[in-house]
């Protein structure tokens, strides 16, 4: 039985009985499922891209691209890379909110049973990444929930009490959201006052030289192709030149200049052979998952999980929890039971939202793939953060949009259409990755590295449609998603009943 919101939980909501109550509960439910199923089309729209190349150029653009396909790519980097996971985690938080009130006005034990939750979560990713696919999300979001539960355990001790109420959550969660915002506005601040000009162009002019040799190399040898060298080229196979002029300087009152030969040669065959690296884990990726069998495929995959899994922690950590954090907070202040008071609101979000972040995403994108930002550190850093900044604020916008839209009834209904989908959302995000790759891989359909971007998108198209006719359909006969039953029986440690009576 549902149940509402407690009154230490959420001073700001409307406190309800603890009694059923179908219509408000139906609509706060029923705009988190319409949110989940919009945010799994997202992730699809970037997932594609990654079951149809490599993962370990996650992040990159490519610069082949000609026509549709540029375009394409375009958009799908510009109105959907980052925004969607983001969205998620406001999901998860918020379905964290309303679980712990359920358990509190039924008296269940809340934090072993979420607890265990987590790690079956953790375990259901890990099984994802080693037989399905790499780029699995589900495990940082299990290691996320597990530092909620104790962010929200510790709160709950008498010298930490003042910070367990919505305003407080609040103001932790954008504190912790903006640090990296913060560091990079300050360490560039601190760059720029630190180098003048004239040492800055000094810098700009001996990389450009030395990524000139590189190419030259590269064009003499049998490495990659010059147009994979030129996508390599980034501050991930710089070396420090400024730390090489230093300790030359050490040596000479002279002013250090890399127009000395034997230093360009010398860094340009260190970056040589730092992409031949590179280059060459790539490849194996690509020879893995187009042309290897699919247990050669998942030994590669079970090595690609170690590298995964030491991420998990700090991009949970420094990514995930502050955006639990304000989905929490948006349960736990009342505004998603009472969305459509703040219909306004919703509305100034998403036109600031999605207008800045268009701003911040296109100049970004402009700055990171100018053939001087691959060749100048400080542009590439510089590009990299208004991209990040621009996801997070288009992705508040999305949030924005779609819930101003759902305070209007007509919309509300048309919305509707994605409530199954998002009931179902770990069923149908895993059936998407048994969909791709029994499409892409080698060991079954073979189109690895073959279909354009363009036609991806009638790929997504199909899918999309599918789930959402299958979700509909089974959700008229059972009260869960065949994952969601499994994930509830195990938490409960029993059956659960799955077939509607």
């Amino acid at each position: 039985m549902a149940t509402p919101q407690e009154p230490e939980l959420q001073p700001a909501a409307v406190v309800l009985q603890k009694n059923f109550v179908p219509i408000a509960l139906n609509e706060r439910i029923g705009a988190m499922d319409i949110l989940r199923g919009l945010a799994l089309v997202g992730i699809l729209l970037m997932n594609i891209e990654w079951f149809n190349r490599a993962i370990s150029g996650l992040g990159s653009q490519d610069t082949s691209l000609t026509g549709l396909d540029h375009a394409v790519g375009w958009l799908i980097r510009c109105f959907v890379e980052g925004k969607f996971y983001t969205l998620f985690s406001l999901l998860f938080g918020m379905g964290f909110a309303v679980m712990l009130v359920r358990a509190k006005a039924a008296e269940r034990p809340f934090s072993a049973w979420f607890f265990r939750r987590m790690l079956i979560l953790i375990a259901f990713g890990v099984l994802h990444m080693i037989f399905l696919w790499g780029g699995d999300i589900l495990h940082s979001y299990g290691f996320a929930g597990l530092l909620l539960l104790a962010w929200l355990t510790l709160v709950k001790k008498s010298s930490f009490t003042h910070y367990d109420n919505p305003k407080s959550m609040f103001k932790l969660a954008m504190v912790w959201l903006l640090i990296p915002v913060f560091i990079s506005i300050v360490s560039g601040i601190s760059f720029g006052i630190s180098h003048d000009t004239s040492e800055l162009t000094t810098t700009w002019y001996e990389e450009i030289k030395v990524a000139e040799r590189v190419k030259a190399i590269n064009s003499a040898s049998d490495t990659p192709s010059q147009q994979a060298m030129d996508a390599l080229i980034t501050n991930d196979t710089k070396l420090p030149i400024s730390k090489v002029r230093s300790d030359n300087d050490d040596a000479t009152d002279e002013p250090f200049s890399l127009l000395d030969e034997n230093v360009i040669e010398q860094l340009a065959q260190e970056i040589v052979n730092q992409q031949q690296v590179i280059k060459s884990d790539e490849l194996e990726e690509i020879s893995a998952l187009s042309q290897a069998s699919y247990w050669q495929a998942t030994e590669f995959r079970i090595d690609f999980a170690w590298y995964m899994l030491m991420l998990a922690a700090p991009f949970a950590f420094f990514m995930l929890m502050p955006l639990f954090l304000l989905g929490y907070w948006l349960v736990s202040s009342g505004i998603m039971k009472n969305y459509r008071q703040y219909r306004d609101v919703f509305k100034l979000l998403a036109c600031f939202g999605i207008g800045l972040g268009l701003v911040l995403e296109t100049a970004g994108l402009l700055v990171v793939q100018h053939p001087v930002a691959n060749q100048v550190m400080l542009l590439q850093a510089v590009g990299e953060g208004l991209f990040y900044i621009g996801q997070l604020v288009m992705s508040a916008g999305y949030f924005g949009l779609v819930m101003y839209l759902l305070a209007d009834e007509k919309w509300h209904r048309r919305l509707s259409v994605f409530a199954p989908m998002g009931r179902m959302a770990l069923t149908n995000y895993l059936m998407q990755s048994v969909i791709l790759s029994s499409i892409f891989y080698g060991y079954a359909g073979g189109y690895y590295g073959e279909i354009a971007r363009a036609p991806q998108m009638l790929i997504v198209l199909v899918i999309v449609i599918a789930q959402l006719l299958l979700s509909r359909w089974w959700l008229k006969y059972y009260a869960f998603g065949p994952l969601e039953w499994l994930w509830r029986c195990l938490s409960y440690k029993k059956l659960q009943t799955m077939r509607i009576q």
